[in-house]
């Protein structure tokens, strides 16, 4: 058990626990303007001066950097860094789907019985989050994992198997942080915010459902992928610029299940973290 690094934790908890935070919330920093004003000024130049202490602050390992740790122009840059392919290794099991990134996860096997993920009572609107009735219909009864992601890690995400990947669909709306600070106060947040949906066509595991959520100085959802083109299980499908956010995968009914240790901790409400690559799941 580890107790989590919050980068900005004073100004989440100011913004989601008192009132004049909540007057701010609603008055700006939900809104995409803030984000865009916080997101231009991590990509000026004068912000590379924030690497260097970012790196000792979170020990992050630059070694795991495709580029050396001084190259970079700005925050941003640094931000959504590649890494070398030998510091991520994808899991080599012809029958397992792998996390799409780094970060703190919560499985679960049915869609349609996830509740009280941050707080008892809280339900989960698989609709609203997929933005169609008909997809949450078919996709009610399947796994879904929800990945977050935290300012120090690893901003790149991932295809969570192999295949051909469709056009990317956003749905728009503002920018609230996904953080469990924030999501203990209203889960709604993760189907309220903007967000992508990618059909991801597999021959083992059928339609998988890749999502991004924007948040809070995450306006910025850049796809690198292209459509119609095969992919290999890990290929790069995207990055975040600045800011933690997270990303949900959804699988057909009866097509994976999901690791043991996910679900076990999913349900005692504890994330598992782990990198992307690792065994998320396997053929059902």
């Amino acid at each position: 058990m580890e107790t989590e690094a919050v980068y900005g934790e004073g100004f989440l908890q100011w913004t989601y626990g008192s009132p004049f935070g909540a007057i701010a919330l609603n008055a700006f920093v939900k809104r995409p303007f803030f984000s865009a004003w916080y997101g231009r000024r991590m990509s000026q130049a004068k912000s590379a001066s924030r690497v260097a202490p970012f790196i000792k602050q979170y020990r992050l390992e630059p070694n795991d950097f495709a580029d050396p740790a001084d190259s970079y122009g700005n925050f941003n840059e640094f931000f959504f860094r590649k890494l070398k392919p030998s510091a991520r290794p994808i899991d080599t099991d012809e029958n397992s789907v792998v996390f799409p990134a780094d970060g703190r996860h919560l499985g679960f096997n049915r869609a349609s019985e996830i509740n009280g993920v941050f707080v008892k009572g809280q339900k989960f609107n698989l609709a609203e989050l997929l933005g169609s009735e008909q997809l949450a219909d078919q996709y009610a009864d399947g796994a879904l994992v929800l990945s977050r992601l935290c300012p120090v890690d690893y901003h790149r995400f991932h295809f969570p198997a192999a295949g051909t990947p469709e056009e990317t669909r956003t749905i728009n709306g503002p920018l609230f942080s996904v953080s469990p600070i924030a999501l203990r106060k209203q889960l709604s947040y993760l189907w309220q915010n903007k967000r992508t949906v990618t059909q991801l066509k597999t021959e083992k595991f059928g339609t998988v459902l890749c999502m991004e959520i924007g948040a809070t100085c995450v306006g910025a959802i850049h796809q690198t992928f292209t459509p119609g083109t095969p992919t290999p299980k890990g290929g790069e499908k995207g990055y975040f610029a600045f800011g933690g956010s997270s990303t949900i995968t959804i699988f057909e009914p009866g097509t994976v299940t999901l690791e043991s240790d996910l679900t076990q901790k999913s349900a005692e409400q504890i994330e598992l973290y782990a990198r992307i690559g690792s065994r998320m799941g396997t053929l059902a």
